[in-house]
């Protein structure tokens, strides 16, 4: 058999027209590997051999525009060329190949998904760290990008997050705002010492929140009590709310004043 024609097609891949066979389209590394530019004469042996190489390809390339879609851990490359039934030499070979190219590079993956759980989320350094341990990279790469994490940027995207949240829950009293807000952002990753910390700094005490939880208390269980049993399931209810008894004992002081 004899390669007649190597012709470079629009998607940059390159087709081998072949005496007495079906054409092939294949990559340039394969055209290179197999030296196909100065040998034209091909057995079965070598086409055979051009074929393997050309599905090797086809599965490799695919994985780089995985790559291109967004940086990739190891883990998830790995778990991607399940997909394609290789065995642990091609897998383990791909993979080498992309990390030789800086394709696959678990601390510049680490680097770039810190800068944008910090910048485009809601995430603190615990949250990014348990996402990080989940995506099986190395301990030591963790610790070292987390321990560079600037704590006063961390304070002050906290400081804004929960100052909005704040604002927006006056619902809320002191304890149940609080208890709130430290379930949340510990969630999200933030230290609890610094969750309390900032809600100190931005809770403003509001009488008006338990006085309008008591009307409505009030209005709600008038007709069915009265007198003392009346104030006691209203104080039971302003417990179970989440006010304190100092709050509710301050309360009925005013308005037996």
């Amino acid at each position: 058999m004899r390669v007649k024609k190597i012709k470079k097609m629009k998607s940059g891949k390159y087709k081998l027209v072949i005496e007495g066979s079906n054409d092939i389209v294949t990559y340039d590394e394969v055209i290179l590997k197999n030296n196909l530019l100065s040998q034209k004469e091909i057995d079965e042996e070598l086409l055979l051999k051009i074929n393997i190489d050309t599905d090797y390809y086809d599965i490799y390339m695919k994985v780089i525009k995985y790559i291109q879609i967004r940086l990739r851990s190891e883990k998830e490359i790995m778990k991607y060329l399940e997909k394609f039934k290789l065995d642990e030499v091609e897998k383990n070979k791909i993979i080498e190949q992309l990390k030789q190219i800086g394709l696959i590079n678990d601390f510049v993956f680490a680097k770039a998904y810190i800068s944008d759980k910090l910048n485009l989320s809601n995430y603190g350094p615990n949250k990014i760290k348990q996402d990080l341990a989940n995506y099986d990279i190395d301990n030591t790469i963790i610790e070292e990008l987390i321990w560079d994490i600037d704590e006063r940027e961390v304070y002050e995207k906290l400081y804004k997050l929960m100052e909005k949240k704040i604002l927006n829950n006056k619902k809320y009293s002191k304890y149940q705002l609080k208890h709130k807000l430290l379930h949340e952002f510990a969630n999200l990753g933030y230290q609890t010492e610094m969750i309390n910390d900032i809600f100190e700094k931005l809770y403003v005490e509001d009488n008006n929140i338990i006085k309008k939880e008591y009307e409505k208390i009030y209005n709600k269980l008038k007709t069915k009590y009265s007198g003392n049993e009346l104030f006691y399931k209203i104080k039971h209810k302003l417990y179970q709310k989440g006010f304190s008894s100092e709050e509710i004992d301050d309360l009925f002081n005013d308005i037996v004043e």
